[in-house]
Formats: C-alpha cells, sequence, structure tokens
C-alpha cells in the first residue's frame, strides 16, 4: 500500500510545479505579444505627429522651392504633386504608401527615401553600434570599480567622470576631442568615415554592405581596415561616454543596493571575499535595471547621432537629417525619423524580453 502510495504522492507533487512552469510560459509568451503589438500604435502616432507637423508651415515643395521658381511654376509643382489637395487626403495617401513601402522621393535630389536610408543607414548603426561597446565598457568597468571603492578617491573621481560625460554636449566634447588628438596631438583624423585611398579602395567591392569594418575585412586589406577604425574612434568615442556617463551611476547605485542585501550579507558571514561577492552575487541582479534602461539609451544616442555625425562629417543618416532639414525636404525628414522611430520601438521590445528573461517578475 505505501509503496503504491509513494509514487501518487510524488506525482501530485510534481503537479502544481508543472502548473506553475505552465503559467510562467504563458505568461512570458503573453508579455512578448503584448510589447510586440505596442509596437504599431507608437510607430504609428510618430508617423502622424511628424506628417501633420512637417505640413504646418505649408506645403513642402513651396518650402523647398519658393522664391527659386515664378509663383505659376510653383504652383503647377504643387499640383502635380499632390499638395493642393485637402491635408486628410494627403495623410490617407501617405500612410497608403507607408504600407506598400513607399516613403516618396526626396525634392532636394530626387532620389527614393529607401535609397537614402539604406545608403546611409549603415554608417549610423556602425556608429552607433561601436558607441554602445565604448559606454559598455566604460560605463560596466568603472562603474563596478565605484561600487567597490565607495566613498573613497576613486569613487569620487568617477562619478565626477560620469557627472562631466553626461552634462557635456555631445557636439562640444566631439569638438575638445578633435582640438586635442586631431589638431594639437594629430594622431587621428578629424573627420569623414575614411580617407580618400580608402574610399577608392571600397569602390572595388561587388558587393559592399556599407558597413566599413565589414567591408574593410572583405578586402582583406590590414591598412584599410586601420584606416576605417582610426576614423571612427573620435566620434564614437563622443557619442560613447555621452551613455557611458549614464552607465557609470546607473551601475554603481545598483551594486551599492545588491551589495547591502540580505543574501550577500550571508555570503559574506561565511567568509566570500568582496571580489566573488562582487563578480557572483551582486552583479547579476544589478543588472536587470541597466538592460531596461539601455533601451532608452539608445534612443538618445541615435538622437545624439545627429549632432555627432554633423560634427566629425560622418555622412550617416544623422547628417543626412541635417542636411534635408536645412533644405526643407520634408519627404526625407519623415522617412529618416520613422526609420529612426522604429529601430527604437524594436530595440525596446528585444530589451524588455531580454528583462523578462533575467528576471519573471517584469512580466506581471
Amino acid at each position: 500500500m505505501s509503496a503504491t502510495a509513494a509514487p501518487a504522492a510524488a506525482d501530485q507533487a510534481d503537479k502544481p510545479k508543472e502548473a506553475k512552469k505552465n503559467r510562467l510560459s504563458g505568461g512570458f509568451f503573453r508579455f512578448v505579444l503584448t510589447r510586440f503589438l505596442l509596437i504599431i500604435p507608437t510607430v504609428f502616432i510618430l508617423v502622424t505627429v511628424v506628417f501633420f507637423v512637417m505640413r504646418a508651415t505649408g506645403d513642402p515643395i513651396s518650402a523647398a522651392l519658393g522664391g527659386r521658381l515664378t509663383p505659376q511654376e510653383l504652383k503647377a509643382r504643387v499640383h502635380a504633386a499632390g499638395y493642393d489637395r485637402p491635408l486628410i487626403v494627403q495623410y490617407i495617401d501617405y500612410l497608403g504608401g507607408l504600407l506598400h513601402g513607399d516613403l516618396g522621393t526626396t525634392m532636394t535630389d530626387n532620389q527614393p527615401v529607401i535609397s537614402i536610408l539604406v545608403r546611409y543607414g549603415s554608417a549610423t548603426f556602425e556608429l552607433a553600434l561601436l558607441a554602445l561597446i565604448i559606454a559598455l565598457i566604460v560605463g560596466i568597468g568603472l562603474g563596478r570599480l565605484a561600487a567597490r571603492k565607495r566613498d573613497h578617491a576613486a569613487d569620487a573621481g568617477i562619478r565626477t567622470f560620469a557627472i562631466l560625460c553626461y552634462a557635456t554636449p555631445v557636439f562640444f566634447l566631439g569638438l575638445i576631442l578633435k582640438l586635442i588628438f586631431a589638431i594639437w596631438l594629430n594622431v587621428l583624423p578629424a573627420s569623414g568615415r575614411s580617407s580618400l585611398s580608402t574610399e577608392m579602395q571600397f569602390s572595388r567591392l561587388v558587393s559592399p554592405t556599407g558597413f566599413y569594418i565589414i567591408d574593410a575585412l572583405q578586402l582583406g586589406d590590414v591598412n584599410v581596415l586601420i584606416d576605417v577604425l582610426r576614423h571612427a574612434v573620435l566620434p564614437a568615442l563622443a557619442l560613447g561616454l555621452l551613455t557611458a556617463g549614464v552607465f557609470i551611476r546607473l551601475v554603481r547605485t545598483n551594486v551599492i543596493s545588491t551589495f547591502n542585501s540580505g543574501y550577500v550579507e550571508a555570503a559574506r558571514s561565511r567568509g566570500v571575499s568582496e571580489k566573488r561577492l562582487l563578480g557572483k552575487h551582486a552583479w547579476r541582479p544589478a543588472l536587470i535595471p541597466i538592460i531596461t534602461v539601455m533601451g532608452m539609451q539608445i534612443a538618445m544616442m541615435l538622437a545624439g547621432a545627429v549632432l555627432t555625425e554633423t560634427t566629425f562629417e560622418w555622412k550617416g543618416l544623422g547628417f543626412m537629417l541635417s542636411q534635408y532639414l536645412k533644405a526643407r525636404d520634408f519627404a526625407a525628414v519623415q522617412g529618416i525619423v520613422i526609420l529612426i522611430a522604429i529601430i527604437v520601438a524594436v530595440v525596446n521590445f528585444i530589451v524588455d524580453v531580454i528583462a523578462a528573461l533575467i528576471d519573471p517578475r517584469v512580466r506581471y
């Protein structure tokens, strides 16, 4: 009787565990689906706001070409483009074009907006990736060190450095870096993505990716790769330090908070070293807020790319956005802003999913 009852009792004990696991799995997938569906209204609202704000000053042709054409020519161009129709009709047509992947045509150089995004998008993504790597290395490294050296001179110095990184405008930091490393020391180039000789080398590629580091690896020329990296150092450093300041303060605060938690104190009472406490016990719980904030910082990084690319003449989406804004080319501006909005929404979705995998509490 007891031999039969033992397996039955074990099965009964396993059922609550399986039910809990199923609930967690269902909750996780509901969380992922909900967060994914939220991308659609987010992008839709931004598209709508951008469209009507850009039209607030009138039609884009009059804004871009007014004064360079006669009134009759200007009226004919406006009518041919359909900008004399009611605004709501233009908006519906624009949404219809978006659903078919048509973002319109630029007025300044008569190119499809999609080709502009493909051509210059890779430059911005490459810069943002390099800047993010610098931000994570500097932010996590110095943040952990500041937590270990809490209330010491090293901690005070790192916190001051973090405040300076966060408070300094990215264009001003870029100008300082150019002044020091490009003019005074003359060890790094001041602008551009590569030298003229490297650009000529890239023109030989059959299928260039637009990511210069990858294209340099395709060529297999070490000198080309070094030239690309030298041009990337200053803009990536300027943009990366802006975000590193946030990461330093965030890592320091959260590591110190977990250092004071009960399970860390219990491990310390067992004689675990401070280094092991930091690396094994306090670090992972402190990582969750960092991952959550990372999505917002990537959005800030893309916004900072406009000023960074303009400062260093890095021809990416940020640089082109500033040029099209000066020319009042509404179609190009709308396309670039929409792409950035989609990237930010998708990145935040991915960050939320990663955070949910690390800490199941964020699913509810």
